[in-house]
């Protein structure tokens, strides 16, 4: 689909979404917010340590605490998945 859309090879848009993918997590794993204006934004959200339950025997275990990535879909995402131009 990119390659349509963008008007190049296979090999440069595979190379281009790789350069993307590979600079978003470089910059997620430094505690970075993505931002793409319009699309929408990727960020790293703590989550604590917290009970839970294993339902296989119903023990409590403790889950250890980790990091999550939220997206957040932009505006004119969000206008375009709803049927509306912008």
């Amino acid at each position: 689909m990119v390659t349509e859309h963008g008007s190049m090879t296979k090999t440069d848009a595979n190379r281009a979404i790789d350069a993307f993918c590979s600079a978003v997590t470089a910059a997620m794993e430094k505690g970075a917010d993505v931002k793409l204006t319009g699309f929408g934004g990727f960020e790293v959200q703590p989550r604590g340590e917290r009970q839970g339950r294993d339902v296989r025997i119903g023990k409590a275990l403790t889950i250890a605490a980790s990091k999550a990535v939220r997206f957040s879909a932009g505006s004119k995402l969000k206008s375009a998945v709803n049927g509306k131009a912008d």
